[in-house]
C-alpha cells in the first residue's frame, strides 16, 4: 500500500516537499502519526526506520519557490503534482495508494493525482496505473499517510536547516521556519531587503508576506530621505 502527503504550503521560505510511502503495513511503526503531532526527534527517529526496513519504499519530490511563483498555477496543482512525482518514484502497477487530500473535492484531487502518476509524473518517470484514494486528515487515519507526512516534513526541515546556516554564514541570525507567522523568519526578509534591495532567492515572491516586506522597507526609505 502507498501513502503520501505534502509539508510546508504555507511558508513563505524554501519548497513545498512531497513524501510518498509504499510499505507493508506491518512495517510501518506503530507509534507513527500525523507529523504535526510528533517531536522534531521522534520525526527524525521514525524516518531512518522507515529508511533502514527492506520492506519500505521512500521517496520524496520538492516542489521549488519557481514552480510556486509561476503565474500560471495554483497550490491545489501543485499539491498534486508534488504528491504524483513522489509516488511515482516508489509505485508499481495495481498498487493501491491513499494521499491526504489537497482539494476540497477529495474525488477530484484523487482523480488528479491518479492521472498525474499514470502520466509519468516527475522527470524521467514511467507512467503506472495505480488506485487513488484522497481523504481530508487521512495522515491522521491511514499509518502508511502519516509516515508520508513524517518523511515530507523530515526532508522539509533539513531544506530549512540548510538555508539557515547558509544565511548564518552570511551575517544574518538564521530564517526562522520559514512561516509568515513566525517573528523571525520575517525579521530576516525585512533585514534581507534591507541589505540587498530585493528578495531572497529562497522566498516564494507570490506570497503578501513578502509584498509586506517591500511595501515597508520602501516606506522606511521615503521617512528617511
Amino acid at each position: 500500500m502507498l501513502g503520501a502527503d505534502e509539508a510546508g504550503k504555507g511558508p513563505v521560505l524554501g519548497p513545498m516537499v512531497a513524501g510518498a510511502v509504499r510499505a507493508d503495513p506491518d512495517a510501518i511503526p506503530d507509534d507513527v502519526d500525523d507529523s504535526k503531532r510528533l517531536t522534531p526527534e521522534r520525526r527524525q527517529e521514525l524516518d531512518a526506520v522507515l529508511r533502514e526496513d527492506d520492506r519500505v519504499a521512500v521517496a520524496v519530490a520538492h516542489v521549488g519557490v519557481d514552480r510556486i511563483d509561476a503565474p500560471d498555477t495554483d497550490m491545489n496543482t501543485l499539491t498534486v503534482a508534488g504528491q504524483a512525482e513522489a509516488l511515482a518514484q516508489v509505485a508499481r502497477d495495481g498498487d493501491r495508494a491513499v494521499v491526504d487530500a489537497g482539494d476540497v473535492s477529495e474525488s477530484r484531487f484523487a482523480r488528479r493525482v491518479a492521472d498525474a502518476v499514470a502520466a509519468g509524473a516527475g522527470e524521467g518517470a514511467n507512467g503506472v496505473a495505480v488506485d487513488v484514494t484522497a481523504e481530508h486528515g487521512a495522515d491522521e487515519s491511514y499509518p502508511v499517510v502519516a509516515a508520508a507526512s513524517v518523511v515530507a516534513k523530515v526532508e522539509r526541515d533539513r531544506v530549512v536547516a540548510e538555508l539557515d546556516e547558509a544565511y548564518r554564514d552570511r551575517g544574518y541570525d538564521g530564517v526562522g521556519s520559514g512561516y509568515p507567522s513566525d517573528p523571525n523568519t520575517r525579521q530576516f526578509l525585512s533585514e534581507y531587503v534591507a541589505r540587498e534591495g530585493t528578495l531572497p532567492d529562497c522566498a516564494r515572491r507570490s506570497w503578501s508576506t513578502c509584498d509586506d516586506v517591500l511595501a515597508a522597507n520602501e516606506q522606511s526609505a521615503l521617512d528617511e530621505f
